[in-house]
Formats: structure tokens, sequence, C-alpha cells
């Protein structure tokens, strides 16, 4: 008996979808392996940007800032124009049910300071309106230096918006240490993992923010200043709550 040829032979064409289907699958895990090895450098360079201890600004400033929100960040910064870093400071984001003598009481030895020196906004509720209000005051007073106070995480990102909102002030850091990044390294602690993760990936959102806004495209546009019926707007003195 002969056997009669196969008439539905297998075309070479036939397998061509499940190569293209292995090829996607290939592209999309090594695309996806870039990515990740990209994110995982990027931030092993910002967490070479962290300092691990405490270090005076290199020189006097103008003016000194400080943001709000870290533990001891409004002592270190006292203690600093104490010192003659600078001429005054702003303390930026202050919480709008805070005068300055609930401000002075975590620095009862420097509460001279607050009656002389010391400048309080309460309009800032984030990074970037931090730089907005710090610019104001740096133009009202006239400063062309400034040191930044801040927590370590946290300075990356706040040099990155303040260096976007005034180019022409020299920006010097000063990292405040916590206690808890002290007391254990971060790679031990998962919610300090988590929290410089999360910092990491708002550095890059300002980042690409302030790339593409040097490139005339605004992605998020900063909202308008709102001046008082005056047509001035200027931070509270700590003299005057």
């Amino acid at each position: 008996m002969e056997l009669s040829p196969d008439r539905n032979p297998i075309s070479p064409s036939s397998d061509r979808p499940v190569r293209r289907g292995g090829r996607l699958r290939a592209t999309i895990v090594a695309v996806l392996a870039l990515g990740f090895l990209v994110g995982a450098g990027g931030f092993v360079v910002f967490l070479s940007q962290l300092r691990g201890a405490e270090q005076k600004p290199r020189h006097n400033a103008d003016g000194i800032v400080v943001l709000t929100g870290g533990s001891s960040r409004v002592s270190d910064a006292v203690e600093l124009l104490a010192a003659g870093y600078g001429k005054r400071l702003l303390i930026s984001g202050v919480h709008r049910t805070n005068g300055a003598r609930d401000i002075s009481r975590s620095v009862p030895e420097s509460r001279d300071w607050f009656s002389c020196c010391v400048d309080l906004d309460r309009s800032a509720v984030d990074t970037r309106s931090n730089a907005s209000e710090t610019r104001r005051w740096v133009q009202e007073r006239g400063f062309r230096s400034l040191i930044v106070v801040t927590s370590n995480y946290h300075m990356p990102r706040a040099i990155a918006e303040m260096s976007h909102a005034m180019p022409d002030v020299e920006l010097i850091p000063f990292a405040v240490i916590g206690d808890k990044w002290r007391d254990e390294p971060w790679w031990t602690s998962g919610g300090t993992l988590r929290l410089l993760l999360s910092e990491y990936a708002k550095y890059l959102a300002v980042e690409l923010r302030v790339r593409l806004s040097k490139l005339g495209i605004e992605v998020m546009p900063e909202p308008a200043d709102q001046a008082d019926p005056t047509g001035a707007r200027k931070p509270a003195t700590a003299a005057a709550n």
C-alpha cells in the first residue's frame, strides 16, 4: 500500500508568528532589564550625593534658608545664623498656625535671634514652593549667596529646585543627618530604604521637569505668584508674630 503525500504540508512561514512572539518577548525583557540597570545605576549615583556626616558650610553666605519637615533642621539653621554664617534666616514651610514663639521653644537658647534676624514663610507647601518663596525672599533682600539647610536625603531635590528657581544665586548645601541615619545603615532598615526610593523617584521627576523647562517645554507650569492688595508680599518676620 502506497502512502499518499500529505496534502496539507506545514508551510515554512507558519512558524513566523511564533518567532515574532518570541522576539517581542525577548525585546520586552531586554528593555525592562536595561531600564532596571539604568535605574539602579542612577540610584547609586543619587546615594553618592548624600552626605553621611554633617559638614560646616565652606564659607559664609548672605542668607540661610531652612526647609521644614525634618528633625533638628531648624535648630541647626539657627546655630549657623548664631555662628555668623549668614545675615538672616528664612524658615520656609512653617505651618500657618505656628508663630515664632512656637518655633523658638525648640531652640530656647537662640530666642534672641528670632526677634531680629529670622523670617517665616507660611506659603510653601512642598519643595517647589519652598524654592519659589525663597527666590522672592532672596530678591527682596538682594542676596547673592544662600546656605540651604535640609535633610541629607532631601538635599539633591532641594538643590535641583532652587538652582532652577535661582540660577544666579550661589547655593551652599548644609545637609542635616538624622539620628536614625547615624544609628543604622540605610540598607538594614526597610523604612529608610522606602524613603530613599521615594525621594529618588521625586528627584528624577524634578530633574526631568527642569530639563524639559530649559527646552521650553513646561510640563507643570509654576502657579502665578499671589500678591496682596498692596502689590507686595513678604515673608512674615519673627518679630511680628
